[in-house]
């Protein structure tokens, strides 16, 4: 699935449009230096190789790039979650995160308060004051009461904050097989995907527990006739 990101002006600008080529979601989060999460963005270092629709997140040697803020998704990455907050939903892939405008969705900035039940799989650990944050793509995140983990805003002494020497990196979990038993097409698994990704939120403990989210996934999707293993 080829996403189009393109600002809401100016028109002329639309032709120069970055592509993003979008891969399935891996749950085991990363240390600093970590996976990019599946975008296909512009080589590391700048130079020509930059665009004005990526940016390079170098705070705390964090050094990946996601796309720009204020740009619009003809469709959301495959995979991407639904988490509700206050009034609305926002969607989150890979530390990147998207509010609906029409049919088509922004990159946003993630409303101080969200609880999301895994980390991005890149992001760089902090020591500020006594409290382990977490940090990716201009957010903070600390680990939420009851599971899961909270966006927060910028907390005081995080200029001064350096970054945590890497932990051991953990073998990733394979991310789930799905095979549709009623020979549904790669559209309607995506699809059907997508909508039990946003049923799956609705679940008891499922936005502060990675496993309890994963098992309503794979619960909605053997419902849609798809066996998931």
């Amino acid at each position: 699935m080829m996403l189009n990101f393109k600002p809401l002006k100016p028109a002329a600008l639309l032709a120069a449009t970055m592509l993003m080529c979008v891969a399935g979601p891996s749950a085991q989060a990363q240390e600093r230096h970590g996976g990019h999460g599946g975008y296909v963005g512009p080589q590391r270092g700048g130079g020509s190789h930059a665009s004005p629709h990526w940016q390079l997140d170098r705070r705390y040697q964090h050094n990946h790039y996601y796309p720009s803020r204020g740009y619009v998704s003809i469709g959301l990455p495959p995979g991407a979650i639904s988490i509700g907050h206050g009034r609305g939903s926002y969607f989150f892939h890979s530390g990147v995160w998207f509010s609906p405008v029409g049919s088509r969705y922004r990159v946003v900035a993630p409303p101080f308060g969200i609880v999301v039940p895994v980390l991005p799989p890149a992001y760089t650990p902090l020591w500020i004051d006594s409290t382990r944050y977490y940090y990716a793509n201009g957010s903070y995140y600390t680990a939420a009461t009851d599971g899961g983990y909270t966006v927060v805003p910028p907390p005081p002494g995080a200029e001064q904050a350096r970054p945590l020497p890497p932990l051991p990196e953990a073998k990733p979990a394979p991310d789930p097989i799905i095979y549709p038993r009623s020979g549904q097409n790669a559209q309607q698994t995506e699809s059907d995907r997508q909508e039990c990704n946003r049923w799956a939120t609705t679940q008891p403990a499922a936005q502060v527990d990675a496993s309890v989210f994963q098992r309503a996934v794979a619960a909605c999707m053997d419902g849609r006739g798809y066996t998931v293993r």
